[in-house]
């Protein structure tokens, strides 16, 4: 008998905050919405920005986080990137805003709207797949 297979590490983990904000926002865009979706972009004064949309598709490549409610698409092409991250919500007196703790951020600009991301390593990408 084969031992049973281990888990397969999330991609990404969200707080019990951003977990609940985004069930809320899809409980409000009704039915169709199939999650929110996460990616990058080349841009900014730090090199990337974290993207953010609603879509109503998952696509064939594209890893999904489902957490107490929420569901997270992640674009194939930002896994390497978002490795390990954890996604935050955090408000204060003058914002909301998701928050992405990532361990590869290796720096951001100074106003926080874009990052320096390196790619994870080969160790943690083997353990994705298996």
């Amino acid at each position: 008998t084969s031992a049973p297979r281990r888990p397969r590490p999330k991609v990404m983990t969200l707080t019990p905050r951003a977990a609940e904000r985004v069930r809320a926002i899809m409980a409000s865009k009704g039915p169709d919405v199939a999650g929110l979706k996460i990616g990058i972009k080349k841009g900014g004064c730090a090199g990337m920005e974290y993207t953010m949309s609603w879509t109503d598709t998952v696509g064939k490549f594209d890893e999904t986080v489902e957490q107490d409610g929420a569901r997270v698409i992640i674009d194939p092409q930002a896994v390497l990137y978002l490795l390990g991250t954890e996604m935050d919500y955090k408000t204060d007196k003058l914002s909301a805003t998701f928050v992405f703790n990532n361990p590869n951020q290796k720096g951001a600009c100074g106003c926080g709207e874009s990052v320096n991301l390196v790619p994870a390593g080969k160790s943690e990408l083997e353990a994705l797949n298996d």
